[in-house]
């Protein structure tokens, strides 16, 4: 398989937790919505990745826009085994259904093998799990709103690359740097919160390369796994994802056009998988004692 390496790496290690039982699974209903998709697996489990909307350039007016997925009303049924593949497509649509599929397969994995090291707290703020001491230095990488609201709340000092400024309202254009500068920014770090897109755009892992060994690492978004092997070893230290609890609910809402404010706490969990020497410290956190 081409494509991305921390994915591939993902992908592989389902294949081993999963063994035999994977050839049995297929999907029973997908979403491909506009600010999520989101797929629904026969066993019950679901996952979701964001929707590269801005990969279709047709997107803002033009039924031909539907020719950029055309094997979006044909997931019914299909094995998941072969969805995962799709995490390597060439098409951004193609390879947000397969990590979407990925996704509810590694939910599956991490109730069979929790990864060691790794703690799961339900409910918990990647923010908080952060422990985000006054005067360090944060990057965000992409312009992730909880978290720049947060950090504009606590007169954090931080820096926001991102390839468009256009997403950033006024008063966050003195924090922008162009994603091009990625390369002097990151390596004077001592936090860095990473979007989970950048699993679909292939830009992880060379974020990653760019990031102290100190730095503590935050990957978070529903495109983030639950299966944390592939990132682990490459420094993250947290990783803010989503469980989905009443999958069709879920699903809905994404065929609606929902996004985290309409699903979080309804038909779906946030949760954190937090490296066991920081767990206690971000519990504390997300309890609003001192975490530092």
């Amino acid at each position: 398989m081409s494509g991305d390496a921390i994915l591939n790496c993902t992908v592989e290690t389902i294949r081993q937790v999963l063994g035999a039982d994977l050839n049995g699974i297929t999907v029973e209903r997908a979403v491909i919505g506009l600010f999520f998709t989101g797929v629904k697996l026969d066993t019950g489990s679901a996952g979701a990745c964001a929707t590269p909307i801005g990969s279709i350039p047709e997107a803002v007016c033009c039924p031909s826009s539907a020719m950029a997925m055309p094997f979006a009303g044909k997931l019914h049924g299909r094995w998941a085994s072969d969805l995962l593949d799709e995490t390597a497509a060439a098409s951004p649509i193609r390879r947000a259904v397969g990590i979407a599929t990925m996704n509810a397969l590694a939910d599956m994995c991490w109730q069979r093998r929790p990864a060691p090291g790794m703690e799961l707290q339900v409910g918990v703020d990647a923010y908080n799990a952060a422990c985000i001491r006054p005067g360090e230095k944060v990057v965000v990488v992409g312009a992730f709103v909880p978290f720049l609201k947060s950090l504009k709340r606590a007169g954090q000092v931080f820096s926001v690359l991102e390839i468009n400024p256009l997403t950033l309202k006024a008063d966050e254009m003195p924090y922008f740097r162009p994603a091009a500068a990625a390369g002097s920014v990151l390596p004077e770090a001592d936090v860095v919160l990473i979007t989970g897109t950048t699993l679909l755009n292939h830009s992880l892992q060379d974020l990653l390369g760019l990031c102290r060994p100190s730095t503590r690492v935050v990957v978070v978004g529903p495109t983030v796994s639950l299966l944390p092997d592939a990132l682990l070893d490459r420094g993250v230290d947290v990783l803010g994802g989503i469980r989905v609890t009443s999958p069709d609910a879920f699903l809905d809402v994404l065929a609606q056009g929902g996004s985290g404010y309409h699903f979080f706490g309804r038909s779906a969990d946030k949760l954190v998988l937090v490296r066991r020497m920081l767990a206690g410290v971000s519990q504390l956190a997300s309890h609003g004692g001192d975490a530092r």
